[in-house]
Order: C-alpha cells, then structure tokens, then sequence
C-alpha cells in the first residue's frame, strides 16, 4: 500500500500538536496527514491497568502499538499468558489484548507509529 506525501513536515515534540497525561504518562502526539506519530514517557511505577485502564476501560489494553523504545524497560503481558520484555534499542509490535508495566526506576520512552492518534483517550 502506497501512501502519497504531498509537503515536507518537521514538528518537534517538544512542542506537540497534542498532549495527554494520564497518571504517570505524557503522551506528545503530532499529526502529519495520513500519520499520527508519538511520543510516549512512563514513568517507574507505571502500569497499564493502574494508569491507563481507569481512563479507557477495558480489561486490557485494545489498541495495537507499533514502536521504538529509546529508554527504559517497558514488561509486556498479552491476554494469554505471553510476556515480553522490550528495552532500548527495540523496535516492537504488540498486538491488542495487553497489559504493560515500566521495570525499574528510568522511564520507558517509546515513539508510536501505529496507536498515538487515540492512546490514553477517555471514553465514557
């Protein structure tokens, strides 16, 4: 699948389009038709179903992340037991049904590719 680019684009994310902080997460979101490209911080103490569950809820994590971790150590558990652990340097896919917690006392920071447009959005 071929996505045409008609203007070059620089955002920092310093200065993001979006922000969102759920508890223990800042999440820069900046928007370049057709992409949502994200920069996510977790801080120790992190957890999908303590930080972000109560803003989304559901019972795990729905959303499909596809990414780059640039510090920290990021524990993934899927739905059926299956755990990975992803550390700088990874690039990583995680599929939905997940939950996630930071191991250790540096935050995990990830760039998302796939997810950013809608991670960490309340619902009702």
């Amino acid at each position: 699948m071929s996505m045409t680019m008609n203007a070059l684009q620089i955002k920092s994310f310093d200065t993001p389009d979006e922000r969102r902080a759920p508890e223990k997460t800042v999440l820069g979101v900046n928007h370049f038709r057709p992409y949502t490209i994200g920069r996510m911080t977790m801080q120790p103490g992190w957890s999908w179903s303590e930080c972000i569950q109560p803003v989304v809820h559901t019972d795990s994590c729905q959303l499909v992340h596809v990414g780059y971790a640039i510090s920290g150590t990021l524990e993934t558990v899927l739905d059926d037991g299956t755990t990975a652990t992803i550390t700088a340097g990874d690039a990583y896919p995680i599929p939905s049904g997940h939950n996630a917690r930071v191991v250790g006392d540096e935050p995990f920071i990830g760039i998302e590719f796939e997810c950013a447009g809608v991670f960490g959005v309340p619902t009702s």
